[in-house]
């Protein structure tokens, strides 16, 4: 049976950097995300007697990296039905993938979504979660809607997210900034694996709790200046333990950093304006609906963004009607 499905990328609120379980993608922390109603994946699949292997196309390509990846996840999923039918996949995002906008993110969990009703298998959304979690962390993320809590455990079975707020909370408003059309050498996958070596990540860890806290307590109480402060130190913090991790790396370009300078100065101006990112260089700017068409105009005259995306927080993967193939 063939089916489709549309999964929104996020961005997360409180980070979650490294990992207690490889294997399994199980976090060291809890992290909150929202999910971005302009970063989008449709992903169409239907498994066909007639195929001999898997055939995947993603954004009009062929890449085996990726290809290998979804192969892999479609082994699970199979699994979980018992059966040896291959698949036909085809992907598209309408944001740029492997440069820090989470493509990954709604990319798989388009892909449960879509493998698993194409099998028949009515999952619960935990299960849901629980399934993309182990093809991309943030994966399971994108599958409940709104403002979501990814929670840790060190069983497999017990980390997943789920909605803590709808969609339709809070109208606040994220721009993504472009600021680079090259996608990061270092995977986040990979960069994860060096975490626990950074000397700061244990203090992290032992703040992050009452962190979780207060931003969720900011978001209950649309408390937008309190929000955008824990989200700004929050991100500088992940990057302070990745550029001090026994790998060190650093995902900024100039342009990064210049529109974090251009941001401070903006707040000093009276624009409440916040920034956060991902492991990568394009920036997430958060701002208030009532001051989205200041935000708009001020960041189409900086030379160095390249693109604008504008989003509200965004519902739940969901099955749609409109084929890719």
């Amino acid at each position: 049976m063939k089916k489709t499905a549309l999964a929104y990328s996020n961005i997360a609120l409180i980070k979650y950097w490294g990992k207690v379980d490889f294997t399994n993608r199980l976090p060291a922390n809890n992290s909150i995300s929202m999910n971005l109603s302009n970063l989008k994946t449709i992903t169409t699949v239907e498994f066909q007697p007639q195929l001999k292997k898997d055939d995947v196309l993603i954004d009009g390509a062929k890449v085996d990296k990726e290809i290998i990846r979804v192969k892999k996840h479609l082994d699970r999923i199979r699994k979980i039905n018992n059966t040896l039918l291959f698949a036909k996949v085809v992907s598209q995002n309408n944001f740029p993938k492997s440069t820090g906008l989470s493509s990954s993110a709604s990319g798989f969990a388009a892909l449960t979504l879509a493998a698993t009703s194409g099998l028949n298998l009515n999952l619960s959304e935990n299960k849901l979660s629980h399934l993309a979690r182990l093809a991309s962390g943030s994966a399971c993320r994108s599958i409940p809607g709104g403002f979501v809590e990814w929670y840790q455990s060190t069983s497999r079975h017990d980390s997943f997210a789920k909605t803590i707020f709808p969609d339709s909370y809070w109208n606040i408003v994220d721009f993504v900034a472009v600021v680079g059309g090259q996608k990061k050498d270092i995977s986040t996958s990979f960069a994860q694996r060096s975490a626990f070596s950074s000397p700061f990540l244990k203090v992290r860890l032992k703040n992050l709790p009452s962190k979780l806290k207060y931003l969720k307590l900011a978001i209950e109480e649309k408390n937008f200046p309190v929000f955008g402060e824990i989200i700004e130190a929050e991100a500088l913090e992940m990057h302070a333990i990745i550029m001090t991790q026994a790998r060190p790396l650093i995902y900024f370009l100039p342009e990064t950093l210049a529109l974090f300078r251009q941001v401070r100065m903006w707040r000093l101006e009276g624009l409440l304006v916040f920034f956060t990112l991902n492991t990568g260089h394009d920036v997430h700017l958060f701002c208030q609906e009532k001051d989205k068409d200041i935000l708009n105009k001020k960041l189409t005259l900086l030379p160095f963004v390249k693109r604008i995306i504008i989003n509200y927080p965004a519902g739940k993967a969901a099955i749609i009607n409109k084929h890719l193939f």
